[in-house]
């Protein structure tokens, strides 16, 4: 008996002693949760008593140079549903079908989903928002949210892009500047019973949005306008595929004026701008179609700039020292290098000339002669202090880069082609870049948009800088590629573009695109004014224009209609000296 009941005590004890144990490991658990986690689950349970509605905050504008709006936004609404506390559930569906134009079916779907919050429908218009909430119905949400406006429609589509329904930028400078322009988004908390049901008198807690920076950027709204209506003009008249022109200050790389005919309207940026009906039209086709419209040619896609890269030939031959004003040159319509017979514009050709009127002729044998001198060595080594090789860090994305030959593939008629622009290609953007930077004195330029970043009631935040100062000709140089220039307008194939009382610089050119046998052409003119001290730079390219399509018959006269007006507007002066005789 003894036995049996020492057993029985200890096992007593040993349960008393399993208990206390547990009873510890329990009261040292609600320690734990009430002395050091009651933050977490404080959080936790309030997250189960909390709804929570996002506010978009209000992006920040777009601003020209002189502080007109491109990019502004407007007041809409987002229409949610709460299910637990809709009360009349057909009236609800019959009032959100009737006023947002969407079909029963959807509705019911949504309305009758069990969940925290629904979303019906978002960017509806502020008066239909309005409309809904003045009915009054249990269990129906409508919360005011931003859209993205564009007051001036296709002004600048594809340099401003668009946004999508997340208010985030899709293309152009909405997307490269998303982050300074997207602001905080903001919270709406409302407190709910166990069942879902918004508790009355607590109310809701609000954390406000953020309104995003302004952008201001380097574009003029009334210039680019002007230059964009030019270009509309020369496309009908000659009946083209698309014009691009480029306006900027070789100075400094600010872009005044960046023109891609057709345009597309911004408000709605998901219409194709062709015409073409896009029902029943497969939607990869109409992506494909819409990521066309939306392309920017000046910076996205690349072309041969034929007889306006003359200008690079001319620079590099001068720095090196293989050609002079003086050098005489033979035109006898064309050219043989190695087997091939490489023709000049001028077919009968153009006989003997210096330099200086083989600029002004545009001909092809004596840049052909002036790259042979080079040679392909040197050719490149001036092709990447340029800056050719690289792309301009212009401030939009999906800028392309330089298609050229390999240098250990490039043979003396690959040379021959280049010098004068042709088995190549570049970007619009980045030939203004360079020509800019080799007649401001030889120092390489960004081009760029951006000019500052304001708060929204336009006080300075931060100046936008850009990697400009680099070196690239030596200044005697750039003025002697000017008065080339300047004499190709004066006397030569760039006549078309002289402007009265200003003293104008520029380059023609004619190519054709491939194949060769389709008889497609480009034609181009880049100018620059004053001459001596250039203040603005144009580039215009008229791509596959019907008939005449000589690039000093057609896209001269666009540069000059263009600073005939822009000139004065910019405050250039007329000036009655004349270029100084450097022959």
């Amino acid at each position: 008996m003894k036995k049996n009941y020492t057993f029985h005590k200890r096992k007593v004890w040993i349960v008393f002693f399993l208990c206390l144990l547990m009873i510890l490991c329990l009261i040292g658990r609600l320690i734990y949760l009430m002395g050091f986690r009651s933050d977490y689950y404080y959080e936790k349970a309030e997250d189960l008593h909390e709804r929570e509605r996002d506010i978009k905050a209000a992006r920040g504008e777009i601003v020209d140079a002189k502080g007109k709006v491109l990019a502004a936004n407007k007041t809409v609404c987002t229409i949610s549903v709460i299910h637990s506390q809709i009360k009349e559930p057909e009236k609800v569906i019959a009032l959100l079908t009737e006023k947002l134009g969407i079909s029963e079916q959807t509705v019911r779907k949504k309305v009758e989903k069990i969940s925290s919050i629904e979303r019906i429908r978002t960017n509806v218009e502020k008066e239909t928002g309005d409309e809904i909430r003045n009915e009054g119905f249990a269990g129906i949400k409508v919360d005011e949210d931003y859209r993205r406006y564009y007051p001036m429609g296709t002004l600048a589509s594809k340099v401003l892009g668009f946004t999508g329904g997340d208010n985030q930028g899709i293309i152009g400078l909405e997307v490269e500047y998303d982050d300074i322009l997207k602001g905080k988004p903001g919270k709406i908390l409302t407190t709910t019973d166990a069942r879902g049901i918004e508790l009355d008198g607590i109310g809701e807690n609000r954390e406000e949005p953020q309104k995003g920076y302004t952008l201001r950027i380097s574009l003029d709204a009334d210039i680019q306008k002007y230059v964009q209506q030019a270009a509309q003009k020369v496309m009908e008249e000659k009946q083209a595929e698309r014009v691009s022109i480029l306006l900027m200050n070789p100075q400094n790389g600010e872009i005044y004026a960046c023109v891609n005919v057709p345009e597309f309207d911004l408000n709605e940026p998901f219409e194709l701008n062709s015409g073409m009906d896009a029902e029943g039209m497969s939607e990869e086709k109409k992506q494909d179609l819409l990521n066309q419209m939306w392309r920017n040619p000046c910076l996205n896609d690349t072309y041969e700039p034929g007889s306006t890269f003359k200008i690079i030939t001319m620079a590099a031959g001068l720095a090196e020292g293989v050609v002079s004003l003086n050098d005489s040159f033979y035109c006898p319509g064309y050219k043989l290098v190695e087997d091939r017979r490489i023709h000049c514009a001028n077919r009968r050709g153009h006989g003997a000339q210096n330099f200086v009127k083989g600029a002004e002729n545009s001909c092809n044998p004596v840049f052909i002669e002036v790259g042979l001198r080079l040679g392909v060595d040197k050719y490149y080594r001036y092709f990447r202090q340029f800056g050719l090789m690289e792309k301009t860090g212009i401030d939009l994305p999906g800028e392309a880069g330089t298609i050229m030959h390999k240098e250990e593939n490039m043979g003396e008629v690959e040379l021959a082609t280049v010098s004068f622009g042709q088995s190549f290609q570049i970007t619009p953007i980045r030939l203004a870049a360079t020509v800019s930077s080799l007649i401001n004195g030889g120092t390489l330029i960004t081009p760029h948009f951006g000019v500052a970043i304001e708060s929204s009631d336009g006080e300075a935040v931060k100046a936008l800088e850009y990697s400009n100062g680099r070196k690239i000709l030596d200044g005697k140089i750039s003025e002697t590629v000017r008065y080339i220039l300047e004499q190709v307008v004066e006397e030569g194939s760039g006549r078309n573009a002289a402007v009265e009382g200003y003293r104008i610089g520029g380059k023609t050119a004619t190519s054709q695109t491939l194949p060769r046998s389709a008889n497609r052409y480009i034609s181009s003119f880049l100018g620059f004014a004053p001459a001596n001290d250039p203040k603005v730079l144009a580039l215009c390219i008229i791509h596959d224009p019907q008939g005449i399509y000589y690039g000093g018959t057609i896209a001269a006269p666009v540069v000059r209609s263009i600073f005939e007006n822009i000139l004065p507007y910019l405050g250039v002066d007329k000036s009655d000296e004349k270029p100084y005789n450097q022959t």
